[in-house]
C-alpha cells in the first residue's frame, strides 16, 4: 500500500479542514469527561440516621433515643441502630428524663426498623436516600460504581472490532446514541438493579465514545497535529468537562434530574455527524479508493490546495502472521516483562479511580474537591508531556509512583483538626497518579514491539480495567476505618514502583519492529518482550486510554514517542 501520510502530503501541516475536525472531535471528549464520574454526587450518601416515627416521646426522649459518641467535640449520631423503641416509648410515659433519670447507654438497641432520615444540606437526593443504600445495605453503592467500569471492559473488548468493521465516525455516533439512552432510561430507574444495569451500558457506550472518536482523529489529522491531539488536544478537553462537572452537580442537587440532563449532551452532538468526515484511511483498509479520494479533495478545498488527479496509488496486501496472547506469554522473560506490567497498570488504575471517586467523602465542600481533583490533572498532563521527551521513562514513574503513594500513606498521620493539610496532600497524590498515567502508556508502547504491541496493550488495559472496577470497593474500606484506603492504595503504588525498578529503559530508543529486534536492545533488562499490532498510546486515566489503530493496511510510527529512524537499537 502506498505511504497515506505521503500521498495526502499536498494538503499540508494545518489549514481550516485539520483544525475544524481537531475541535469538533475534541469537543466530543468533554461529554465524555462530565458524563464519566457523575456517580461521585448521584451515589453521595448524606449524613443520615434512624428515622422514629411519630409515637408521642417527649422532646428529651426524640434526641436521646439515637446514641452517640463524641468525635473531637463534635456529637456524631449513630447511623445504623436507636435505642429500642417499645423501652424508649415506656420511659418517656412514665415520665423518666434520660441522663438524669436514666442512663440511655444501659437500653437495649435495635436497628433501623423504621427507616432512615437523610440530612439535605448538601443533596437533596441521591440513590442512596432513594433505595436507602446504607448500614447492611451500603456495599451496593461501591458495586453500583464499580457496574460502570465493568461497562469500559466489555466496552473496549468490542468497541475496535466494531469500529474495523463499520468505520469509526459510525461507532462514534452510533455510541454516543446508546449512551444517551442508557442515561435516560438510568434516570428512570425504578430499582438499584435497573441502575447498575444502565450503569454497565453507559460504561460500555462512552470508552466506545473515547476509542472510536481518539481513533477517528488521530487517522483524520496530519501528522503535526496529530502530535498535538494525542499528546494535549484530547485529554484537555476531557479535563474541560470532568472540571465541568461538580458545578453541574452543584446547580442540580437531585440524582434523575441531574442524570437527565447530563444525557441531553449527547444530543448535541448530533449536527456533528455533518462536519466530522469517516477515515480514509480506514476506507482504504475497506478497498473503498474512491470514497477515500472524495473526503480527501474536499479536505484540499477547504485548504485551499490544488489536489493531484491520481492521490492514492493502489496497493497491494502482504501476507502477515497474526500473533495472539499466546505469543506474548510463551517465555519466561515476557511473562515477568507483562506480569510487571499488569502490577503498574491496576495499580495506578486503582489510586486515580480511588481517590476520584473519594471526593464526595472529603471533608469541606464536595464540589469544590472534586473541581480541584479535575484541576490538578490539567499541569499533570502538561508537565508529563514536556518531561516525557527529556527524562528517563522508569525513573520518571517510579518518582511520580513513590510521590503519589507516599503523600497518600502520609494522611492517616495528619489530625483531624487539619483538614485542609490532608486535602492537600490527596491533591498531591492525585497529581502524582495523573503523571504516572502519562508516563506508563508511552512506556508500556515503547517496551512492547509493533508485531504483538497491540496485544500487549489490549492485555494492560484489562488488568487497567481490573483495577477501576476494585476502586470503589478500595473507598468502601473507610467506612470501616478511615485510614485504611490511603494505607492500600499508597503501600499498592510503592510497591509497583519497586517492581518498575526491573523494567528496560527505552528512552531516546528506537520503536523495535520485531520480537528479534526487541530481543537485540533488552536482552540484558528480560530482553524478549512482545507487542502488539499498532497503538497510539495517549495520556490520561480516561478508561485505560486503550486506543488501537485497527487494520493490516494502516501501521504508522508513533513520532510523539520516538525517532524518525526505527527498527534498530542505538
Amino acid at each position: 500500500m502506498g505511504d497515506y501520510d505521503e500521498d495526502t502530503a499536498f494538503l499540508g501541516p494545518s489549514g481550516p479542514y485539520f483544525w475544524t475536525t481537531f475541535f469538533l472531535i475534541n469537543l466530543i471528549f468533554i461529554a465524555t469527561g462530565f458524563n464519566g464520574l457523575y456517580i461521585i454526587f448521584a451515589g453521595a450518601t448524606p449524613k443520615h440516621h434512624c428515622l422514629i416515627p411519630n409515637v408521642n416521646l417527649t422532646e428529651e426522649w426524640e434526641t436521646a433515643i439515637i446514641p452517640f459518641r463524641i468525635v473531637n467535640g463534635d456529637k456524631v449520631l449513630n447511623q445504623c441502630s436507636r435505642y429500642k423503641l417499645d423501652v424508649v416509648k415506656s420511659l418517656s410515659a412514665e415520665g423518666y428524663i434520660p441522663g438524669w433519670d436514666i442512663n440511655v447507654t444501659n437500653l437495649e438497641q435495635e436497628g433501623c426498623l423504621d427507616g432512615w432520615t437523610y440530612s439535605k444540606d448538601v443533596y437533596h437526593s441521591t440513590i442512596v436516600t432513594e433505595w436507602d443504600l446504607v448500614c447492611d445495605n451500603q456495599w451496593k453503592v461501591p458495586f453500583a460504581s464499580s457496574t460502570l467500569f465493568m461497562g469500559y471492559l466489555i466496552g473496549s473488548l468490542i468497541s475496535g472490532q466494531l469500529s474495523d468493521r463499520f468505520g469509526r465516525k459510525t461507532v462514534v455516533f452510533i455510541s454516543l446514541g446508546c449512551q444517551w439512552v442508557s442515561m435516560l432510561l438510568q434516570s428512570f430507574s425504578w430499582s438499584w438493579q435497573m441502575f447498575c444495569i444502565t450503569f454497565l451500558g453507559v460504561g460500555a457506550s462512552q470508552i466506545g465514545i473515547y476509542i472510536s472518536a481518539f481513533v477517528l482523529g488521530t487517522e483524520l489529522l496530519s501528522k503535526s497535529m496529530r502530535i498535538l491531539f494525542t499528546t494535549l488536544g484530547a485529554f484537555l478537553f476531557y479535563c474541560i468537562g470532568y472540571m465541568t462537572l461538580p458545578w453541574i452537580a452543584y446547580g442540580i442537587r437531585e440524582w434523575r434530574t441531574l442524570i437527565a440532563v447530563l444525557s441531553t449532551t449527547n444530543v448535541v452532538y448530533i449536527p456533528f455527524w455533518w462536519f466530522i468526515p469517516e477515515s480514509p484511511r480506514w476506507l482504504i483498509t475497506q478497498g473503498r479508493l474512491d470514497d477515500a479520494e472524495v473526503i480527501v479533495r474536499e479536505a484540499a478545498r477547504r485548504n485551499k490546495v490544488e489536489a493531484p488527479s491520481v492521490i492514492f496509488k493502489e496497493f497491494e496486501k502482504m501476507p502477515t502472521r497474526k500473533y495472539t496472547m499466546l505469543d506474548v506469554i510463551k517465555s519466561k522473560n515476557i511473562r515477568c516483562i507483562t506480569l510487571m506490567c499488569l502490577v503498574l497498570w491496576m495499580a495506578i488504575n486503582i489510586g486515580y479511580f480511588g481517590l476520584s471517586l473519594n471526593t464526595s467523602n472529603l471533608s469541606g465542600n464536595p464540589f469544590m474537591n472534586c473541581f480541584l481533583s479535575a484541576l490538578t490533572e490539567v499541569p499533570a498532563y502538561i508537565g508529563s508531556t514536556w518531561l516525557l521527551k527529556k527524562c528517563q521513562r522508569r525513573g520518571l514513574l517510579s518518582f511520580f509512583l513513590v510521590l503519589g503513594g507516599g503523600v497518600l500513606l502520609l494522611i492517616q498521620f495528619i489530625p483531624d483538626t487539619l483538614q485542609s493539610v490532608a486535602l492537600a496532600l490527596e491533591m498531591t497524590g492525585k497529581f502524582g497518579f495523573t503523571m504516572a498515567f502519562g508516563v506508563v502508556y508511552i512506556y508500556t508502547a515503547e517496551i512492547y514491539p509493533t508485531v504483538l504491541r497491540n496485544v500487549g496493550m489490549g492485555i494492560c488495559s484489562s488488568a487497567a480495567r481490573i483495577g477501576s472496577i476494585t476502586a470503589p470497593y478500595v473507598i468502601y474500606l473507610g467506612s470501616y476505618n478511615k485510614a485504611l484506603p490511603y494505607i492500600l492504595m499508597g503501600s499498592l503504588t510503592i510497591a509497583s514502583s519497586v517492581v518498575n525498578i526491573f523494567l528496560p529503559e527505552t528512552l531516546n530508543k528506537d520503536l523495535p519492529e520485531t520480537v528479534e529486534q526487541m530481543q537485540k536492545c533488552h536482552r540484558n533488562n528480560f530482553s524478549n518482550i512482545l507487542g502488539g499490532s499498532f497503538e497510539i498510546p495517549t495520556f490520561g486515566p480516561y478508561f485505560g486510554r486503550d486506543l488501537k489503530l485497527h487494520g493490516e493496511a494502516f501501521e504508522r510510527k508513533t513520532s510523539n514517542i520516538t525517532n524518525e529512524k526505527r527498527g534498530r537499537c542505538r
